[in-house]
């Protein structure tokens, strides 16, 4: 006699598999269905939260940096990680405050967006942000660098939105901004 775990995974299981019988349609013949429109709340709020980490990294030569702040912003497991010329740089929020903010403060480095595009699924959003940054550079002349930020943010329990990740590249002569992120 079968025991009632055993029935209940021998009842179990066909129902399972007619279901994902029912529901397992060629998704590459599937009708699209169009996203709903994002909550302007949500641009509003996102705009917000990436204003904030580029403020908070912005400043001029010897001005601290509000890292207190910077840590508010990303979700308590968040990466920071940079396309190099040498591989990627990874790193958590605290590794980017401990390598990048002494160059921050010492180079008066200042950082704006020139364009964004932002894409909102349920709980997740992207943004898509390219930047222009100035410094001084050791002997004191300018230096710049532009490039996109890819802004992975999730929506917490209270509505806010963190940053879980920002994957960056620097532009180069082989690989400039799109037209549309240039800026004006």
């Amino acid at each position: 006699m079968k025991t009632a775990p055993a029935l209940a995974l021998a009842f179990a299981a066909p129902i399972a598999l007619a279901g994902c019988a029912i529901n397992s349609g060629d998704v590459h013949n599937a009708s699209p269905v169009a996203a709903p429109a994002a909550d302007p709340a949500d641009i509003v709020a996102i705009d917000a939260a990436l204003d904030d980490v580029y403020a908070v990294i912005s400043g001029p030569a010897g001005q601290e940096r509000d890292f207190e702040r910077m840590r508010t912003l990303f979700t308590p497991d968040a990466r920071l990680s940079a396309i190099t010329p040498r591989g990627l740089n990874g790193m958590t929020v605290d590794g980017y405050i401990e390598q990048s903010g002494p160059f921050l403060v010492s180079s008066g480095f200042t950082e704006r967006q020139l364009a964004r595009r932002i894409e909102i699924y349920g709980d997740l959003a992207h943004a898509w942000s390219s930047y222009e940054g100035t410094f001084s550079r050791p002997d004191g002349s300018p230096g710049s660098v532009r490039g996109i930020n890819s802004f992975q943010l999730m929506r917490q329990d209270d509505g806010r939105w963190l940053v879980q990740s920002i994957f960056w590249q620097a532009e180069s002569p082989d690989n400039p901004l799109p037209a549309d992120m240039a800026g004006n």
